[in-house]
């Protein structure tokens, strides 16, 4: 008999697959959730409220923990030009070695179970390249056998009283809030909204030789966005 595995990353996709797998009868026997611990707070309190909604069903969600900070800065390069320097650093388009470090740590929690594994991903309708393709994994996507976009996943995330504390209103994607390949629109929120993440993220900067963005350390951004906030503030004064 198969397990069915549902993944579960606290966003608004993975959260509507999970509350539409719910809602449709189908069957869940494990939920997993890969704590990077960058996640930002209110993605937490989405997660406990998540773990109170699914609780009734008989459903939990089981976390497998990554050290995240091991291996951005303390962990010891072997092999290669680089070897003897410590952490992989901010990663990049090339390098995305946290998203490998994710994947691989949910794969292992699938492959601890001795029988045949069915995984459920949250990918919506409008990311058909995000579909994984690997023949040895039997992976299924809710999402786009409902015919739901990214669009139709938050709509009924909210319709289901599930809202995150409006991290959507000013935020595109809800992952790890160090992540370099956010927008700047998401970087921007994060300073004005979450001053002690954006904190942490400059502390994190000094850790590594390797650049946040091609164009930008933190520092530089912070430089960028603080005197963006002052030129606006200057019009509005202008303009009053």
């Amino acid at each position: 008999m198969a397990i069915h595995v549902v993944s579960f990353s606290g966003g608004k996709d993975s959260t509507a697959m999970l509350l539409l797998m719910i809602e449709n009868k189908m069957p869940i026997d494990r939920i997993v959730f890969a704590d990077t611990t960058k996640e930002y707070p209110d993605l937490y309190k989405h997660f406990e409220k998540v773990s109170e909604y699914i609780k009734p069903y008989g459903l939990k969600i089981e976390t497998v923990n990554i050290d995240f900070d091991y291996w951005f800065y303390r962990h010891v390069k072997v092999k290669g030009k680089n070897k003897g320097k410590c952490g992989y650093g901010w990663p990049t388009p090339l390098i995305r070695w946290c998203t490998s470090l994710k994947r691989n740590t949910i794969k292992k929690f699938v492959r601890s179970f001795s029988t045949e594994i069915i995984e459920y991903h949250g990918i919506a309708l409008d990311e058909p390249e995000r579909v994984n393709k690997d023949p040895k994994r039997d992976i299924r996507y809710p999402l786009i056998d409902f015919g739901f976009t990214e669009k139709d996943a938050l709509q009924y995330c909210f319709d289901k009283g599930f809202d995150w504390n409006g991290m959507y209103n000013h935020m595109s994607r809800v992952s790890c809030y160090c992540c370099p390949l956010a927008s700047l629109r998401n970087l921007r929120s994060i300073r004005k909204y979450y001053p002690d993440l954006w904190k942490k993220m400059l502390d994190m900067d000094k850790l590594t030789e390797t650049r946040f963005k091609l164009n930008y350390s933190v520092a530089d951004l912070d430089k960028k966005f603080r005197i963006e906030d002052e030129n606006k503030q200057l019009s509005l004064s202008f303009e009053g």
